[in-house]
């Protein structure tokens, strides 16, 4: 170990005598724009089919092509998913950062590199391998960008000989990504077979890691969080989307243009059932999807943080003028512009209280895979029955990484549509359109086409009274404010309630949204070990409920963790129980990369240790 292994007569891979098996984590290093994403992929599903369970984190940059990008693929046994906080393996290809990526491959790791580079830096305590990768790009004859895919393959065929990953799995992955198209298969398939022929004959293995296969994702599924959001919107009933494009959304709305022709197409004209129409601005897209909540369509858009900041205004109008919308926010780091492509939760606060007055939105929180695809259903229910915009907050890493799930369930259950009166209910029940019958602090309104003269009405601006007529009169305005705080109320009652994981014994909390759910699991496993068992409560939505405050109340004191500077939901749950903010305490952190297990572990116990102290 420590220097670079000449290349060798033909060897098989020794069997090591603490092998350490289905357990670590690798990154691969690359450029952007040179097509590592299909090989990364292709490895990632290769691993995915032999039932190990796995998850892939692509931190790119935010530019076309030419910067340095890593892909991070867990690889657990145990069934962890989140990022580890350093990578035991690095597959070094990309020459302009290959000093720095070695320099973090931590002590007993292992480097695969060209060995077409000069000056590659050496470590006494790490494995070194290297491969020639222009001798298989000068066998293909393909030159420039097709060279570079062809050099992506090289290491896809060294991996697989030295990890064990049977070449079977690996061109089952690349049908998988080529959907099919053999020709490309088997021009990939050929440099994969070429590198691992090679890998066999010329390198001794000598590291302990490998995988084996298992049975651990067996009728699952994989694929990205914005995949997922746009099945669910489809099978949800969307009829209208509006968007501008935006990373790490844009994904989503090409999504549902490719699942539309597949899952609604009318059959006898043969045309989708949907418009997706891009706006010029964020702000137009979401003024269309407002004017055709208001028709009667579910209607949707995608965004993130920027394009939220251009919604405010129209929001605020949804809000008040009460009409029903889906803003779909995969959250990235801010602020403007920010790191595009790093992921975090930095729109929480913001989203909370968008608009202008006293305005609160509900939000929802996926996640998982499955909660993007059920929320597609979800949101647009929430969003006509209590006749506003609705939120989903999602984030870059379950937005754009593929995760393993159980398959989706068929969402059976019909389409919630509110109190929708029909020309007849007009007659029976009267009609108001601002006018709390119910108490609930829900209105009823109608749809355009309703044919009772008595079903229409119009409003001019947001202050009206309850016949939708304009109004300035205080006690008009007080009202109407008061009824929305009591609809406000009523969306506690349907959200999403939590998800709660008890331990026994456990005196501490931790409450958290969306994806630091999976450093939070692998760290509270470790806590316990420590002896610091910790139950935790999942938010699944805003505004909370009693099931939460009841939770804060029955432990010593609760963590909030989250991925922002300044603990954005600890803000609004002190703000929406002041009377246990004292049980509250805030773990934040923002560097734009996906929470991992290490740190939260580290960040309670420095808290423990300072309470300890006070």
């Amino acid at each position: 170990m420590g220097v670079l292994l000449e290349p060798a007569p033909a060897a098989a891979p020794a069997v090591h005598p603490n092998p350490i098996v289905n357990d670590f984590s690798f990154v691969v290093a690359t450029e952007n724009g040179t097509g590592s994403q299909t090989a990364n992929l292709t490895i990632l599903r290769a691993l995915f089919k032999m039932g190990i369970p796995v998850n892939g984190k692509n931190i790119f940059p935010s530019n076309i092509q030419g910067l340095p990008t890593w892909y991070h693929i867990r690889v657990s046994k145990d069934g962890y998913v989140a990022r580890r906080h350093t990578s035991e393996l690095l597959i070094a290809f990309n020459e302009a950062t290959v000093a720095e990526d070695i320099k973090n491959v931590p002590a007993g790791g292992v480097c695969l590199f060209n060995a077409d580079w000069r000056n590659v830096p050496t470590r006494e305590d790490i494995t070194l391998y290297s491969i020639p990768v222009n001798m298989f790009v000068r066998e293909t004859g393909l030159k420039g960008k097709l060279g570079n895919y062809i050099a992506n393959m090289v290491y896809v065929g060294a991996v697989a000989h030295l990890f064990g990953i049977p070449l079977d799995y690996i061109e089952d992955a690349l049908r998988f990504n080529f959907g099919g198209r053999q020709k490309l298969v088997d021009s990939n398939m050929a440099v994969v077979r070429a590198a691992y022929d090679w890998s066999v004959a010329n390198i001794v293995k000598v590291d302990p890691y490998a995988v084996s296969r298992m049975n651990e994702t067996s009728g699952m599924i994989m694929m990205t969080g914005n995949e997922a959001a746009a099945l669910g919107a489809i099978f949800g009933g969307v009829n209208f989307v509006a968007w501008y494009p935006i990373t790490p959304s844009t994904s989503l709305v090409d999504a549902i243009n490719e699942y539309l022709p597949r899952f609604r197409t009318d059959k006898t004209t043969g045309e989708v059932t949907c418009a997706v129409i891009q706006a010029e601005d964020e702000l137009a897209a979401m003024g269309m999807i407002l004017g055709a909540g208001w028709a009667g369509t579910r209607s949707m858009t995608a965004t993130s943080g920027p394009g939220i900041s251009l919604m405010a205004e129209f929001t605020g109008m949804g809000y008040f003028a009460e009409i029903p919308a889906v803003v779909w926010n995969i959250q990235r780091v801010g602020p403007s512009t920010g790191l595009p492509t790093r992921t975090g939760q930095g729109d929480i606060i913001f989203t909370y209280y968008l608009g202008h007055g006293d305005s609160k939105n509900v939000i929802l929180f996926p996640s998982s895979i499955k909660e993007c695809f059920e929320f597609g259903t979800t949101s647009f229910n929430l969003a006509e029955m209590l006749q506003t915009p609705v939120f989903v907050l999602s984030d870059l890493d379950l937005g754009m990484n593929n995760w393993m799930s159980e398959p989706f369930t068929f969402p059976d259950e019909p389409l919630q549509r509110g109190k929708v009166l029909s020309a007849e209910e007009v007659n029976s029940k009267g009609f108001a359109r601002y006018k709390d019958v119910d108490g609930d602090g829900i209105t009823y309104r109608t749809l355009p086409g309703n044919e009772n003269p008595r079903s229409a009405w119009f409003a001019r601006g947001t202050g009206h009274n309850e016949k939708a007529g304009y109004s300035e009169r205080p006690e008009d305005w007080y009202n109407n404010m008061e009824r929305l705080a009591r609809k406000f109320d009523t969306a506690r009652k349907l959200v999403p309630g939590p998800v709660v994981q008890r331990m026994a014994g456990a005196k501490v909390g931790i409450i958290a949204v969306g994806t630091t759910e999976y450093a939070i699991e692998e760290a509270r496993d470790r806590l316990v070990a420590a002896n610091l068992p910790t139950n935790f409560m999942r938010l699944r939505a805003l505004p909370i409920n009693d099931e939460v405050s009841q939770f804060v109340a029955e432990h010593e004191y609760v963590y909030v963790v989250e991925l922002n500077r300044d603990g954005q939901l600890h803000s609004i749950l002190i703000t929406e129980m002041p009377h246990l903010a004292t049980k509250l305490r805030s773990i934040a952190y923002l560097d734009g990369m996906p929470l991992t297990a290490r740190w939260l572990v580290e960040a309670v116990e420095a808290a423990e240790a300072q309470q300890e102290v006070l």
